[in-house]
């Protein structure tokens, strides 16, 4: 018995020490202090920098062996990488009384609801290109987010069903999420999630991006056959990946 809890023992340091070291570092980039997160990883073969496509933030992975001074000088030493990363990502708009968004792809002014809102009344509202938000400043951003993300659900959930009725398929299940790095995703499980922000794009590109998930039900791969289904549920895959590849950063700016 002793030898066995021994034996857990040490397959549990053993998975601790496989964990990656994480430090958190202010570097000056261009007059400005900039977060950098370093990630150390002994499976990890060489560093990979990135810069977050929403804050600026940076963050380099990098081998254990390396350390952190190491990791550090690297990001030093790519400062015009990191500035010219830094000089595309979209300036934030927040979710608030006065800013406008492209609710559906069209510009919603949003609105303090003033007093305006009526027993039984959601919270948020739209009215022709306006979008109504009650109650204190300080809850108008967690409000708005909740409603794109209601919305967003349920334009997904129609357009994915009726693209896999299409294909004579049916996804287990259709989530949002707040992803930076992918538009959707479909598991092996059949399940397909989608970004919430793409209810500030255009219908042809969330209808892409829907078509695109829904192929994948019946082919996970992306060869001549899933092509051809993501061409028979939209014209669009074209001109909406151009459009995501040019616009897509912006989707995020949005908090």
């Amino acid at each position: 018995m002793i030898g066995k809890m021994r034996a857990v023992l040490g397959i549990l340091k053993k998975k601790r020490a496989r964990k990656p070291a994480l430090v958190r570092e202010a570097l000056a980039i261009d007059g400005e202090s900039v977060t950098v997160t370093v990630r150390l990883n002994p499976r990890s073969r060489r560093i990979v920098m990135r810069v977050n496509p929403v804050s600026g933030d940076v963050t380099v992975t990098a081998p254990s062996r390396v350390g952190r001074a190491a990791a550090l000088a690297f990001v030093r030493g790519e400062t015009e990488w990191v500035s010219r990363q830094r000089a595309v990502v979209p300036k934030p708009v927040p979710l608030a009384p006065g800013a406008t968004v492209p609710f559906l792809g069209t510009p919603h002014r949003i609105q303090a609801a003033d007093g305006r809102i009526a027993r039984g009344q959601a919270p948020v509202w739209c009215e022709g290109a306006q979008i109504f938000v009650s109650g204190r400043a300080e809850h108008a951003a967690r409000r708005l987010t909740d409603y794109f993300k209601r919305e967003a659900k349920k334009e997904f959930e129609e357009s994915a069903l009726a693209f896999g009725a299409q294909l004579g398929v049916k996804p287990s299940r259709i989530t949002v999420r707040d992803t930076a790095s992918r538009w959707g995703s479909c598991s092996s499980a059949r399940s397909l999630s989608f970004s919430w922000r793409l209810i500030f794009a255009p219908d042809f590109v969330r209808d892409y991006v829907v078509a695109h998930e829904a192929a994948h039900l019946k082919e996970m791969n992306h060869g001549p056959r899933f092509w051809a289904h993501v061409d028979t549920l939209t014209p669009h895959a074209r001109r909406a990946r151009k459009w995501l590849r040019e616009n897509g950063r912006g989707l995020l700016r949005y908090n």
